[in-house]
């Protein structure tokens, strides 16, 4: 599959999965005390509200053309939310921060159902064309939602550890957050040098066995959606 094709089977897939991710952050928020999201246009479902240059457009595109049509990941601008305005911060902490990764499981789930009905569109090119953006949205979506769960904040999975654990143990994980990013990136992409592959360990066996769910959910085959 050369450039262009993997574009466009890939692009729509990425675009709604982290526009629907970050949006439902704004929106759980915004349900529990904050508007922060909503007076900053945040809780939306237009994807230019929600693109990061970087983690939305030149990440994707450098591992689309390094794997030659292979490989496609991103992320977006994070919804900006106020912790303190919420009504009772450290619980509501955790349903915010599981929105993200919940948005991300109902769009597989909507995605799977989607490709029972895809062999009902006209035109073998099209047909296909549709059945290969619904799977990759299915993987797509269970990817963001494993890696987001990884608990470092300030990724999802390290919000809701910050919001479980003791109030120690909870400002000492909390005080990661200014470089947890790079700590994540760093070990994804730094440790397979020395032979050390975290995404193949953890990640991706993560999100088959989401994807393996969303088939016994949805009717399918594992086959049949990756």
């Amino acid at each position: 599959m050369d450039f262009l094709q993997a574009l466009s089977v890939w692009a729509l897939p990425v675009l709604f999965a982290i526009t629907l991710h970050e949006a439902a952050h704004g929106y759980a928020a915004l349900r529990f005390g904050d508007d922060t999201a909503l007076r900053a246009g945040r809780i939306s479902l237009n994807p230019l509200r929600h693109v990061d240059p970087i983690g939305t457009v030149i990440l994707p595109g450098m591992l689309l053309l390094l794997s030659n049509g292979a490989i496609m990941f991103g992320f977006a601008k994070p919804v900006p939310v106020d912790f303190s305005r919420l009504n009772n911060p450290k619980r509501d902490m955790v349903w915010v921060a599981l929105a993200g990764p919940g948005a991300n499981l109902f769009m597989a789930l909507v995605a799977a159902v989607g490709l029972h009905l895809s062999g009902l569109i006209g035109g073998d090119t099209a047909s296909e064309w549709v059945t290969r953006n619904l799977q990759n949205a299915i993987v797509i979506n269970a990817l963001l939602a494993v890696f987001n769960m990884i608990p470092i904040p300030p990724l999802d999975g390290g919000r809701v550890a910050v919001g479980i654990l003791p109030t120690r143990a909870a400002i000492a994980l909390s005080r990661v957050e200014p470089v947890g990013i790079f700590i994540v990136l760093g070990v994804l992409f730094l440790l397979p040098q020395v032979g050390l592959d975290p995404f193949g360990a953890i990640i991706w066996p993560g999100a088959e066995s989401l994807i393996r769910f969303v088939a016994l959910v949805t009717g399918h085959r594992m086959a049949d959606l990756v």
